[in-house]
């Protein structure tokens, strides 16, 4: 058994319990290694091209993404998983015009779905509980956010510069995620 089986078997595990038991230290172990994954394949494909620089914009990320702001473990949550989600949303739409590699595609589709299986019975918990701040403004605004992603990416039919940058974009929010990922502590 390799150890990747190893450790989703015992994440697996562990998340199956009561909410109330729940390892934010292990889910935020998860999340991390997780986000190295998806990182690493989002570098694999292909990045920018010098002549796609002049179709860049700025897709006005939330404030509170862009600044060092106090999230609790609760709001993290229902940020990343909301981010997750969107990038998912996002991944599954026609990138036939970028020569990506569908393998690639489809292994960080599998580990955000991964991701998101993880963070949903917890989510879930948390919007029941109502058991946030900062999380029920910023996910708003996320949705905002990636769908200027859509828009742009629709505006421009789909096409290899504006999967490039939307890719950029992308690693850019694995950033985000990587510091949101910190906040996820019992």
């Amino acid at each position: 058994m390799t150890y990747r089986c190893l450790l989703q078997m015992v994440l697996l595990l562990c998340f199956s319990t009561t909410a109330h038991s729940m390892n934010y230290s292990l889910l935020r172990f998860q999340q991390r290694r997780s986000d190295m994954v998806c990182q690493k394949l989002l570098r694999q494909l292909p990045s920018t091209p010098q002549h796609c620089l002049e179709v860049r914009m700025d897709f006005q990320v939330p404030e509170e993404m862009r600044q060092a702001q106090q999230f609790r473990k609760e709001d993290a949550v229902l940020v990343i998983y909301e981010m997750l989600q969107q990038i998912f949303g996002i991944l599954t739409r026609d990138f036939s015009s970028t020569g990506w590699s569908e393998t690639i595609v489809e292994d960080l589709l599998v580990e955000l779905q991964g991701q998101m299986d993880h963070l949903e019975p917890i989510q879930k918990e948390i919007m029941q509980k109502k058991n946030f701040t900062m999380g029920d403004m910023t996910v708003p605004h996320l949705k905002k956010y990636y769908f200027n992603l859509v828009e742009y990416l629709k505006s421009k039919d789909y096409n290899s510069c504006a999967w490039a940058v939307v890719r950029a974009e992308m690693l850019r929010n694995f950033s985000f995620l990587k510091s949101l990922t910190e906040y996820l502590r019992d």
